[in-house]
């Protein structure tokens, strides 16, 4: 029995010993493997990340790691017919198309009938063989931007070489040309002793100093002294004006960090909200404010907040004293002023005071009595069926823009307003009253949270010098509630925020009443501004909203239109996203990487980096 126990047993043993040897040599080898492919078994180079000693999830979310790589590390190479080689860098356009405005081009323009400046507003290019597709040249001799302050008195003569301004309005002190400057005295043509004498004026008219007015609007600008000087009053002004024979008005105020657009009272409405402005001001502007039965009247009445003030200087102002400089007769001038009486009594305007060459009438603060008195007065109509805040495209109509009703005599439409600067986180009246689809108080709250800590990273570790002067133009090109705005509030900058048309939430309303200026836009096609004209560009989403609406090339290419050379672009958007807009805007040249956003590499959201000033 002992014998056959010991026959079975012994090969038993030989079997499992061998098995045993055999476990021990794959499990030898598996950890070989392991180690000669990780990552972590290579020296480290002064460019390398440390070894990870820790679990991912307490890794700090420094932007500062180095670039991510998002694209697939094959092995094995891909079949050489699926593989197509990458497209060459675009070249630059022709040296003419240095000042190039695609959808204000003079060439255009001529197709169009010049009745009622239809010409002037925005024609922008259809057809794809109509879009360029090539980058725009800056001008011979260009050079960095002086920073703010000192951009606002004195730009490069040869970033914006452009004599005729200061020829034309030599006598009214607009600009002058000084060796290699371009020097701002501060005139206009109805200021020609100084802006700071006229504001001063206006000021003892109008409250311009406690923060009731934020919010202003300064149709046909010139170069933007108007709204450069109420800057030290804490006002933020629209400029706006058209591409015309002075060519490069919009174009110097931008230059010198003012805020400013190409725009024109013609055909469709002002591309605001209803209920944008504080203040709109008209300083000779060449406005027939009496034209078709005061039709650009009724547009400034939308665009007004309730309660805002309508501020008119020259003609046909104090035309008794001063209407043989303005070589018309007393019977015009007198028969234009009583047509502007008359269209601000329909409109239910008061007036407040005329000194001087200043005129100033007060919108009500509901429509109340309006409502009453309108039969009585001949008025026009209440608007009926159309949004008022729909500026986008739409024809400007001859009605009245009715306000949001009002309880009592004394309630202010839509709701009240706090003073500057409580108004710019204050829960805006929009929201309050839930006319914003999917937008509380509660919600708003966190998106300024949300946005303070984007803000602080993206100043803290990507863009360098905000507080400094460095940036001063910034474009926010989906910009939500605002909340990125508000958060560079400190800062010395402004902020152009834009409201996609495409957008679920029309939310510019909100914008401006927290204080806070922009504009309504379609990235598919170009922005009303001259090239070279932000020093910062943030696209949150952007391109997930037009990925299938137009091509990502012709939206990079919009954008490097306006960004200065030595400006800076954070693109922030989904990772599948970013890495598509990487790839595509190599034939820029644009030298970018890309980025963990604050939260850290867990989060879906990338940032692509581009900042030119560091190269």
């Amino acid at each position: 029995m002992s014998i056959l126990l010991s026959h079975l047993f012994k090969p038993n043993i030989r079997t499992l010993s061998l098995l045993l040897a055999t476990f021990s040599l794959s499990l030898i080898s598996y950890l070989l493997g392991i180690y000669t492919s990780s990552p972590f078994s290579l020296p480290l180079t002064p460019s390398s990340s440390p070894p990870l000693h820790c679990h991912l999830s307490s890794l700090p979310a420094s932007p500062e790691s180095p670039p991510l790589q998002f694209l697939p590390q094959h092995t094995l190479p891909l079949p050489t017919s699926s593989l197509s080689p990458p497209l060459p860098p675009l070249p630059f356009c022709p040296s003419n198309f240095t000042d190039h405005c695609p959808c204000q081009d003079p060439t255009r323009e001529r197709l169009y009938p010049t009745r009622d400046l239809e010409h002037r507003e925005r024609h922008c290019p259809v057809a794809p063989t109509d879009r360029y597709k090539c980058r725009i040249p800056r001008p011979p001799g260009y050079r960095t931007p002086p920073w703010w302050p000192m951009s606002r008195d004195r730009a490069w003569f040869k970033n914006v070489p452009s004599k005729r301004l200061s020829e034309a309005k030599k006598d009214q002190n607009w600009v002058r040309v000084e060796g290699d400057w371009l020097v701002f005295p501060g005139g206009g043509t109805s200021f020609a002793s100084g802006v700071k004498r006229y504001v001063d004026q206006m000021s003892k008219i109008i409250p311009l100093r406690n923060g009731e007015i934020r919010t202003a609007l300064d149709i046909g600008c010139g170069v933007a002294s108007f709204g450069g000087h109420l800057l030290d009053r804490k006002i933020l002004t629209m400029s706006i004006a058209p591409r015309d024979i002075h060519e490069a008005q919009v174009q110097f105020a931008l230059e010198r960090g003012i805020p400013a657009m190409l725009g024109v009272l013609s055909i469709h409405r002002l591309p605001f909200p209803s209920r944008s402005f504080d203040m709109v001001h008209c300083a000779r502007c060449l406005v027939p404010w009496t034209a078709h039965d005061g039709l650009y009247l009724l547009e400034i009445d939308r665009v007004l907040r309730p309660g805002g003030y309508w501020v008119l200087s020259g003609p046909p102002i104090s035309w008794r004293s001063l209407y043989k400089g303005w070589g018309r007769t007393k019977q015009d001038l007198e028969g234009e002023q009583m047509a502007i009486e008359d269209l601000a009594r329909r409109l239910c305007w008061k007036k407040v005071s005329e000194k001087g060459t200043i005129a100033v009438w007060r919108k009500p603060t509901n429509h109340i009595h309006c409502a009453k008195k309108a039969k009585m007065v001949k008025s026009h109509s209440f608007c009926v069926g159309s949004d008022p805040d729909d500026a986008w495209y739409e024809n400007m109509e001859l009605c009245i823009t009715p306000l949001p009703k009002a309880r009592l005599i004394d309630d202010v439409a839509g709701g009240p307003i706090e003073k500057w600067p409580k108004r710019l986180n204050a829960i805006p009246p929009r929201i309050e009253s839930g006319t914003i689809n999917g937008i509380t108080a509660e919600t708003y709250k966190n998106d300024g949270l949300i946005w303070g800590k984007r803000v602080s990273s993206y100043v803290s570790h990507h863009i360098k010098g905000m507080s400094e002067g460095q940036y001063r133009n910034v474009l926010d090109m989906n910009a939500g509630l605002g909340g990125f705005a508000a958060a560079l509030a400190k800062h010395p900058v402004w902020v152009m925020n834009v409201v996609p048309s495409e957008g679920v939430n029309n939310t510019l309303g909100v914008i401006y009443e927290r204080g806070l200026i922009g504009t309504f836009m379609n990235w598919c096609e170009a922005f009303s501004t001259y090239p070279r004209t932000y020093d910062f560009v943030h696209a949150y989403g952007v391109f997930s909203l037009y990925m299938n609406k137009c091509d990502v090339l012709d939206i990079l290419l919009e954008i490097d239109r306006i960004l200065r050379p030595e400006g800076a672009l954070i693109i922030r958007d989904n990772v599948d996203v970013i890495t598509r807009v990487k790839e595509v805007s190599q034939r820029l040249s644009w030298k970018g990487r890309i980025v963990n956003t604050e939260k850290g590499p867990f989060d879906p959201e990338k940032l692509l980096i581009i900042d030119n000033s560091i190269y």
